[in-house]
């Protein structure tokens, strides 16, 4: 079972890597400008290699919001991303936010759901 790693600011070239695998694009964002703002980033890790990732907005107060939850496609299916949004909501209550938001594609609702999110109504604006 892959190691989690709390705030392990991985390398870019380790995210790219994943980024690419995970979500079948070229290049990750540039998350040297992204983590040291975030209120927790977990990284999973299986024979030193970064499998796993999830990175925890929030807006310096009591909200904060799942973001990149990915796991590379060789080792999905074995609870890591499980693992990994239950440890970014420990993660997270221990840092002191009262809410933690997470926005998902229909697909992944019954994963959210049983992570412990319920639904809620949300307003999105497209901006770009």
């Amino acid at each position: 079972m892959p190691e989690l790693r709390i705030d392990p600011f991985p390398s870019p070239a380790d995210l790219n890597a994943l980024w690419s695998a995970a979500w079948n694009t070229p290049q990750a964002p540039d998350f040297s400008r992204i983590l040291p703002r975030s209120l927790a980033h977990i990284g999973a890790y299986h024979e030193g290699r970064l499998v796993g990732f999830v990175n925890v907005a929030w807006d310096g107060g009591i909200h904060a919001f799942i973001l990149d939850t990915c796991v590379h496609p060789d080792m999905r299916r074995q609870g890591i991303a499980t693992r990994l949004v239950r440890e970014a909501t420990r993660i997270t209550r221990e840092r002191g936010a009262e809410w933690l938001h997470v926005d998902f594609e229909p697909h992944l609702a019954s994963f959210y759901r049983a992570c412990g999110f319920r639904p809620t109504e949300a307003g999105l604006i497209k901006l770009a």
